[in-house]
């Protein structure tokens, strides 16, 4: 048996493969609520053989969303129609998982084929918050700060989701605090100027991202895996960086989170990032070395021979597949035949296997 396709255990959950679907925006909903897109979009990548699939980044609240067309839970009806999802995903042997986040100052843009810009309350759009009242970009609005009562009702709302993800039937939560939505807004100097218990120091930058982890791990189940996606570094001087993240993973790893999924970058628009196959593999190793918690590998990984590399000399645990899950849903299993590894075809597509 390959690495790749050995099986992983996580508290009371064993996941199937080492390769996991990184949660995917897909821009396609009404009211925040996932319909016949989203099933297929899911249950698809679970008939192709991945061991976790992820649903997107699901908004907490309604102001939370990056997209007017942004899945959410912040309502039961929304839970409801995940629920086909997640049902689908575990029928075919995946490990259903979801992941919640709130946008910030990122929040109310159009979808990316829309050009991504701000949207207006015409077209959809409302005010954004965010830590301090600095834009994203200069064709951005500038977002409203957040006041400690709206921090309290952020909390209530991750919880109060987390809860809705567990009655829908997903057996993994993701808490976002990547990609330079708000809780990255918070961990980065270069986003958060607050002047309270909240910003300045790295211990204040922290505490609000912490706390969201907290309220989470304690609203899910103690047999069943919490993971937190990070951007490790900005990219920028002075920003967010691979150290402070050290420090970050170090708590997050005492509360009882279980998997550090190792993204990096998009809180700067501009941030030289240097892109190519692999370039954020590094960063997932020195988290599992010097932290000792499981890690996640994310970006530019497409060939099986990769993948089955970075599992093999223990730069990560799993490795979360994004891009190349859109051209090749059933990437696991030509993997699988690549790497000379017997694996369980859908019943159905047996035919197609030799």
């Amino acid at each position: 048996m390959s690495q790749l396709f050995s099986p992983l255990e996580l508290r009371s959950l064993k996941i199937r493969n080492r390769i996991f679907v990184s949660p995917m925006c897909q821009y396609s909903c009404i009211d925040g609520v996932p319909n016949d897109w989203h099933l297929v979009h899911l249950g698809s990548r679970a008939v192709g053989g991945a061991g976790l699939v992820m649903a997107e980044a699901t908004a907490v609240t309604p102001e939370g969303r990056i997209s007017p067309g942004d899945c959410g839970l912040w309502n039961d009806h929304q839970a409801e129609a995940f629920a086909r999802s997640a049902d689908f995903i575990a029928a075919q042997g995946a490990v259903p998982a979801i992941q919640l986040g709130h946008a910030g100052r990122k929040a109310s843009t159009a979808p990316p084929w829309r050009g991504g810009k701000g949207v207006t309350a015409d077209e959809g759009g409302w005010q954004p918050l965010a830590p301090s009242a600095l834009a994203f970009s200069a064709g951005t609005p500038i977002p409203t700060p957040l006041a400690e009562t709206d921090l309290e009702q952020i909390c209530n709302a991750f919880t109060s989701a987390a809860k809705r993800a567990l009655n829908a039937g997903f057996k993994v939560v993701e808490v976002h605090m990547a990609h330079g939505y708000l809780l990255h807004q918070f961990l980065s100097p270069l986003s958060n100027r607050r002047t309270d218990h909240y910003g300045g120091s790295l211990d204040n930058r922290l505490r609000f991202p912490l706390l969201i982890a907290q309220l989470v791990r304690e609203a899910w189940p103690a047999e069943l895996p919490v993971f937190v996606r990070i951007s490790a570094t900005d990219w920028v001087d002075g920003g967010w960086d691979l150290e402070q993240s050290i420090a970050l993973c170090r708590k997050l790893k005492k509360m009882g989170i279980d998997l550090i999924d190792c993204s990096t970058g998009g809180l700067i628009p501009d941030a030289i990032i240097p892109l190519a196959p692999g370039f954020q593999v590094p960063m997932a190793a020195e988290i599992r070395n010097r932290v000792n918690i499981a890690t996640g590998a994310v970006g530019m990984i497409t060939a099986p021979e990769q993948a089955e590399q970075i599992i093999v000399t223990k730069q990560a645990d799993v490795v979360l597949l994004a891009r190349e899950l859109l051209r090749d849903p059933h990437w696991p299993l030509r993997a699988a035949a690549i790497l000379k590894d017997e694996v369980l075809w859908p019943v159905q597509y047996e035919r197609a296997k030799n």
